[in-house]
C-alpha cells in the first residue's frame, strides 16, 4: 500500500480544494491455489488459500470537506466503470460503517478505478477495506486494528486480508489469515484478463465442495514444479467449462514458460509465475494483460 498526503491533490475532480487529503493506493491479489471445503449454515463457503498482493493499483482519494457539514460525504468514482449505483459499492459503505462508530466531519471521496471488476483480483474488497484504513488515518480516529478488521469483515470476506499488506493463507470465510513467508522476490507475474465478467455467487454455487484439507503452507514451500497439481484452484473446473476463453489463457501462459499458471479467485482472471521475465505472448483481441514483478 502507498500513502500520499498533502495539501491538495491535482489531478482529481477534487483538486480545487485545499483542505487535507489522503490519496491510498488500493492493491490487486491473486490467489494461490483455492479449495472450497464446505457451504456453510450462514451462506458463506470455508475456504481455504494463499492470497499474494500484487502490484496492480486503483486510486483512492478522500479530502476534508467541513462545508458538507457532520457526516456529509460526495462520492465520485472515475475510471473503468462500476456496475450500480455509488450508494452501492463498499466504498461509500466503508465510510458510513465508520460514521455509525462516531460523527465524522465531511468528506469528498474519490474512487479511480483501474483494476477490472468480477476478474478474481479483489479490486472492490481493496477499495471497501482501503477506504476504512483512509478515513480512519485523515480523521485520527484511532480504530484499532481488531476493530478495523471485523468492520471490514461486515465489507466482504476478502477485505480483512487487504488490510495485512502480505501474503496470508486464508481460511474460514476467508477472514482467518495466517501470514506466510513465501519469497518470490525476482520472479515476475503476467496478469490477463479476458475482460469476462464472472459473477462470485454463480460460481460458489456450481463449485462441488471437496471437503478435504490442504496442506496449504506445506505445499507452498515445496518444489514449485509441484504447485500445479498442489495447488489447483477447485473454481476453475466450472469457471472454464462456462468461459473457455479463460482455459485458452491459461494454457498460452503455460506455453510462454510459466511455472504455475492458475485462474485468480473466482475468475475470470488468469495469472502465470515465471523465474525470468517473460516475454509477452500472443493473447486473444480484447485480452488486458499486465506483466509485474514480485
Amino acid at each position: 500500500m502507498i500513502v500520499i498526503t498533502g495539501p491538495r491533490s491535482s489531478w482529481s475532480p477534487h483538486s480545487q480544494y485545499l483542505h487535507p487529503v489522503m490519496l491510498l493506493f488500493p492493491n490487486a491479489k491473486i490467489n494461490l491455489g483455492l479449495n472450497v471445503l464446505a457451504r456453510r449454515e450462514d451462506g458463506f463457503h470455508d475456504i481455504e488459500s494463499l492470497m499474494i498482493p500484487v502490484r496492480l493499483f486503483d486510486v483512492l482519494e478522500a479530502i476534508i470537506a467541513p462545508e458538507l457539514g457532520t457526516n456529509g460525504l460526495e462520492y465520485t468514482r472515475t475510471g473503468s466503470p462500476i456496475p450500480g449505483a455509488p450508494e452501492q459499492d463498499l466504498c461509500y459503505k466503508a465510510v458510513r460503517q465508520l460514521q455509525n462508530e462516531r460523527p465524522l466531519p465531511g468528506l469528498r471521496l474519490h474512487l479511480h478505478k483501474v483494476i477490472p471488476m468480477g476478474a478474481g483480483l479483489g479490486g472492490g474488497s481493496s477499495d471497501g477495506a482501503h477506504t476504512l484504513l483512509l478515513v480512519n488515518r485523515l480523521c485520527k480516529l484511532n480504530v484499532g486494528p481488531e476493530r478495523l478488521a471485523s468492520m471490514a469483515l461486515d465489507l466482504g470476506s476478502d477485505c480483512p486480508f487487504f488490510l495485512q499488506e502480505r501474503s496470508c493463507v486464508a481460511r474460514g470465510r476467508g477472514e482467518r489469515l495466517t501470514p506466510t513467508e513465501l519469497d518470490l522476490t525476482g520472479h515476475w507475474l503476467l496478469l490477463v484478463n479476458p475482460g469476462v465478467h464472472v459473477n462470485t455467487a454463480e460460481v460458489y454455487r456450481n463449485t462441488l465442495p471437496t471437503n478435504t484439507p490442504w496442506k496449504i503452507e506445506q505445499a507452498v514451500h515445496a518444489d514449485r514444479r509441484t504447485w500445479s497439481t498442489a495447488l489447483p484452484n477447485a473454481m476453475e473446473r466450472y469457471v472454464l467449462d462456462t468461459y473457455p476463453i479463460v482455459g485458452v489463457l491459461k494454457e498460452t501462459l503455460i506455453g510462454a514458460g510459466a511455472y504455475y499458471s492458475a485462474m485468480s479467485g473466482s475468475g475470470s482472471s488468469v495469472f502465470g509465475l515465471f523465474h525470468d521475465e517473460p516475454e509477452i505472448p500472443e493473447f486473444p483481441q480484447g485480452t488486458r494483460y499486465w506483466k509485474l514483478p514480485l
